[in-house]
């Protein structure tokens, strides 16, 4: 048995891209994107341009292999080929956040290297200006301008004009409909670099291999369940994590891929009825915006919604649920590229009351097939904690899922990614007896108040609770006797005094963990993906200057 050893036809590397051509043979008249009345294609189509695409990225723009190519767009049709066209290319795929501004996208089209950028003519302004911002001993990229669904007056005015610009479309005729595309010659190889939301320190530049995501893509689809020629609505940026795998995990499945530029809930309702959407996905402000959203009867079908991050609180759970969505709840960081941890549903849970229901859905749970393993542990001996669902750890992962590394950043790699095999993610969470999992808060949201650790997490799901709050987030405000005490932020529906929030909370939480300060804004700071800044909400709290004094 010592003799096998791997060869050629049985050890091809493993990317994602080959379910392009699969789809193509087995899908090959069926809608594979949807966008507005009038763009509709099929898997054949998109194979056929996603190769034509390739070989001019290739051949007319001298990409080559291991370059960096990056694109700023919303979920359009041209966002979704490029996820398969640049890594056909031979090229390093890097979708970029399009509510950056241009000194930051400036920064990391220089710190990727990006030999090319396609804009869609929304961002068209936004990208030129970052450009204009490189200094003159360092190339610029070269632009192409994404107009294929855009109204020719409703292209931004620059200084430097359309005509100045290849054009995607203009890529897509030109190419070769037979391109041999590049595959990679080790599956180890790069196929993404995403750059962390930087919600709690300084964006990184994480890569992934064609095995990960390989990997990565099929989990998904086997974790939550994904049938054949699903519906899938685009409410989740692909710029996301690559929409965690699902961009490529559609090809899989043969599904139909619905394109939103913009998402919104008459939008999102509409596209749902029109295209009897199945699936999709999003942070939990979608739900909060869906449940808010006044709609007059449920869906007409059940509409899977998977979402991740922060637990959705049990209130918007119980409210997006009772419109006809069945919601799936579950946590990833951009470092494993999706959801990799999943509440694994038993059957006898559905039983339980509603409540109790909702409180379960809320953890994140147990590790999805390809994760091989998942713990919570002291951050200084690095042993696991106690599985009594209330000692506090950080949670660490290792796995064939995880990202290759920090590009350029040999430090915050190591710090990671430890000598001990595991990757520490910085969030801090608990086991419960039954073996599954559910995040507190990340290590710099925990508040320390007299000594008692405070989870913003719960205080936050206890004003969603509030019938007058929208959106809620809590951070660590000064205080000279208690070092540090909760400071909620609010997002209302109706005008509410501070002082009711602070008596609600003291109804239904520990003394220590009340809100000592509520401010109300009209709408809370969120990054790209939804996240609310607690960075920008920590230096608000720290502005307010030290806490009233209570010592009760």
């Amino acid at each position: 048995m010592d003799q096998f050893k791997p060869n050629p036809s049985n050890s091809c590397p493993l990317t994602p891209i080959t379910f392009l051509e699969r789809a193509a043979t087995v899908y090959g008249d069926c809608p594979s994107v949807i966008h507005t009345s009038t763009t509709v294609y099929t898997w054949s189509q998109t194979h056929r341009r996603c190769l034509q695409l390739a070989s001019s990225i290739a051949a007319v723009c001298g990409v080559k292999r291991g370059d960096v190519v990056s694109v700023v767009a919303p979920n359009t049709p041209a966002m979704y080929e490029l996820h398969f066209a640049v890594p056909m290319s031979g090229a390093i795929l890097n979708a970029v956040n399009t509510r950056l501004d241009a000194h930051t996208i400036s920064v990391l089209l220089r710190h990727s290297e990006s030999k090319l950028v396609f804009v869609d003519f929304q961002f068209k302004d936004l990208v030129l200006n970052a450009v204009a911002l490189f200094p003159p001993n360092i190339q610029s990229p070269k632009v192409i301008l994404i107009t294929n669904d855009a109204p020719s007056k409703a292209i931004p005015s620059s200084t430097v004009g359309t005509d100045s610009f290849m054009t995607y479309e203009s890529l897509v005729e030109c190419g070769d409909p037979d391109f041999k595309w590049v595959r990679p010659k080790n599956e180890w190889d790069p196929l993404t670099l995403n750059y962390t939301s930087g919600t709690t320190s300084s964006p990184k530049g994480v890569v992934h291999s064609h095995r990960a995501l390989f990997v990565m893509t099929l989990d998904a689809l086997i974790d939550w369940s994904v049938p054949k020629q699903p519906v899938y609505l685009w409410t989740l940026p692909m710029f996301h994590s690559n929409g965690w795998c699902f961009t490529w995990g559609m090809a899989a499945v043969g599904g139909t891929n619905v394109c939103l530029r913009k998402v919104d809930p008459p939008a999102v309702y509409a596209a749902i009825q029109e295209n009897r959407v199945t699936h999709m996905c999003g942070a939990p402000v979608i739900l909060n915006m869906l449940s808010n959203f006044p709609v007059k009867d449920p869906l007409r079908n059940p509409v899977h919604f998977l979402t991740g991050g922060a637990p959705p609180p049990a209130t918007v759970l119980l409210r997006t649920e009772s419109l006809g969505f069945v919601v799936s709840h579950g946590y990833g960081l951009t470092e494993v590229a999706g959801v990799v941890v999943s509440c694994a549903w038993k059957r006898e849970w559905n039983w339980l009351p509603a409540t109790d229901q909702a409180r379960l859905k809320a953890r994140q749970g147990v590790r999805t097939i390809a994760l091989t393993e998942v713990d919570v542990v002291d951050p200084v001996t690095g042993l696991s904690v106690t599985r009594d669902g209330s000692t506090l750890g950080e949670i660490v992962l290792r796995g064939g899922s995880l990202m290759l590394g920090y590009l350029k950043d040999q430090k915050a790699t190591s710090n990671a990614m430890k000598d001990n095999g595991w990757f520490y993610t910085g969030d801090v969470g608990v086991i419960h007896p039954d073996g599954y999992l559910e995040i507190k808060d990340r290590s710099k949201d925990v508040i320390i108040t007299g000594g008692e650790n405070v989870s913003s997490v719960e205080v936050e799901s206890v004003l969603y609770s509030h019938p007058a709050v929208n959106e809620a987030a809590v951070v660590a405000r000064p205080d000279e006797f208690w070092g540090e005490t909760p400071c909620a932020f609010v997002s209302v529906k109706e005008v509410v005094e501070e002082k009711e929030v602070i008596e609600f909370c003291r109804g239904r939480l520990p003394h220590y963990m009340v809100p000592k300060t509520v401010v109300v804004f009209k709408e809370l700071p969120k990054t790209a993906t939804g996240k609310i800044q607690k960075t920008r909400l920590r230096e608000s709290a720290k502005a307010l200057g030290s806490s009233p004094v209570s010592r009760l």
